[in-house]
């Protein structure tokens, strides 16, 4: 599990320095977004859960992974900016392992697998949210035209959730939920796939 939260931490840090790049903010800006957009769905979790200190702020290692994925997107970025959608295939390896991973942290907590479902999203995809809304971008999970975002998480955390309540929980079974998180987020991105609006006359 740790090594999935060091992947986890690392694809949603390097999804948010890239943004922090593209918005020309400076390197402590860069740092700064990436370190939210990294642990700021997992601290909001941990917050609600009642399991403070959040593990962002005592573990060493999830503290420095994103100051390293920062540094590392810092002096990498023109290779990353020649994948045209490198923030979005990061940000989406980054949700599908922070639902599985949230959700499996709340469920021992007695919360029930429909709110450790909910906490499990929270943690997907907080990150995001705050690196949009500090980027002062409008979130991609309320944008319009932006393609299915929370569908794949709700998705991938009911799944955790339910084979959890069953018994039927196995490690086997978080690997594919997480990857079938991502690829049904990069599906819904290329296939331009959207969420259905209200109805206008």
């Amino acid at each position: 599990m740790t090594v999935l939260e060091l992947a986890g931490i690392f694809a949603f840090a390097v999804s948010g320095a890239l943004t922090a790049i593209r918005k020309d903010f400076d390197v402590v800006g860069i740092v700064l977004l990436a370190g939210i957009t990294a642990l700021g769905g997992g601290v909001a979790r941990d917050v609600i859960l009642g399991a403070t200190p959040p593990a962002a702020f005592t573990s060493l290692g999830y503290f420095l992974m994103p100051v390293a994925a920062a540094a590392i997107t810092f002096f990498a970025h023109p290779a990353f900016e020649r994948l045209t959608t490198a923030v979005l295939v990061f940000d989406a390896a980054g949700v599908g392992l922070f639902c599985v991973l949230g959700t499996l942290k709340a469920l021992p907590y007695g919360v029930g697998p429909l709110p450790a479902a909910a906490l499990g999203v929270l943690t997907g995809v907080g990150g995001g949210v705050l690196r949009d809304v500090l980027a002062r971008e409008v979130p991609a999970l309320v944008r319009p035209d932006a393609e299915l975002y929370a569908v794949p998480a709700v998705v991938g955390a009911l799944i955790v959730a339910v084979t959890w309540e069953l018994g039927w929980w196995a490690p086997w079974i978080g690997v594919v939920t997480v990857v079938l998180i991502f690829a049904f987020r990069v599906v819904a991105m290329a296939r331009k796939w959207r969420a259905p609006t209200a109805w206008r006359r």
